[in-house]
C-alpha cells in the first residue's frame, strides 16, 4: 500500500496507566465510530505498520484509550507522538457536497465571481474550521472549507464550485 491509500486518524498522546495502554487523539467528527477497531496503522519512519488492538475504549472529547497486542509498557511508550492511520478503503463513500479532504486534493476550484481560482492542494485542519489551500499559479489562497462557501462538488469532473467572499480572494490576488 502507498501513503495515498491511508488517511490520517490521529496521534498517540501519552501513556494511560501502567499496563501499556495509551491515550490517542482521534482527529475526526465522529470519534466514537472508531472504537471497535481491530487494528491501526502507525507511521514508523514513513512506513505504515499494522498494530493489532487488544482493547480500545472511548473516553470522550475525541480521546480514546488503546492497548496494542503483544507490546510491553516500555514498547508502548516508545510509540508516543506517533501518527495513526487507517486504509482509505474502509471509508464509506460520500455524496453531494460532503467530501473527505484527501478525496478533493487536485480538484479545480471555481468561484462564482472570480472563476477558476486554482487547484486544491490540501487542507489546514484547525479546531474551529478547516481551511482549503488553493494553488493559484504558485500563490496560495486560503479559504474556509465551510458549507456556506462550498456550493457543489463534481467528482466526475474533479471540480469544486465555491462562492467565497470576493474580498477574501482579492487579498491573495
Amino acid at each position: 500500500m502507498n501513503n495515498q491509500d491511508f488517511f490520517y486518524l490521529g496521534i498517540i498522546t501519552k501513556p494511560f496507566g501502567l499496563k501499556g495502554q495509551l491515550f490517542i487523539y482521534l482527529d475526526t467528527d465522529e470519534p466514537e465510530k472508531y472504537c471497535k477497531l481491530k487494528s491501526l496503522f502507525i507511521d514508523i519512519d514513513g512506513d505504515k505498520i499494522p498494530y493489532m488492538i487488544e482493547e480500545i475504549f472511548y473516553k470522550g472529547s475525541n480521546v480514546a484509550v488503546v492497548k496494542f497486542s503483544d507490546l510491553s509498557p516500555e514498547e508502548a511508550k516508545s510509540l508516543i507522538k506517533s501518527e495513526l492511520y487507517l486504509p482509505t478503503s474502509i471509508l464509506p463513500p460520500l455524496t453531494g457536497n460532503k467530501f473527505y479532504f484527501h478525496e478533493v486534493v487536485g480538484f479545480r476550484v471555481i468561484d462564482a465571481v472570480k472563476g477558476n481560482i486554482g487547484v486544491c492542494s490540501g487542507f489546514l485542519d484547525f479546531s474551529l474550521q478547516p481551511i482549503m489551500q488553493i494553488d493559484f499559479n504558485g500563490k496560495e489562497i486560503l479559504i474556509p472549507a465551510v458549507d456556506e462557501f462550498i456550493k457543489g462538488v463534481d467528482r466526475e469532473n474533479k471540480r469544486i464550485d465555491m462562492d467565497a467572499p470576493t474580498d477574501l480572494i482579492d487579498i491573495y490576488l
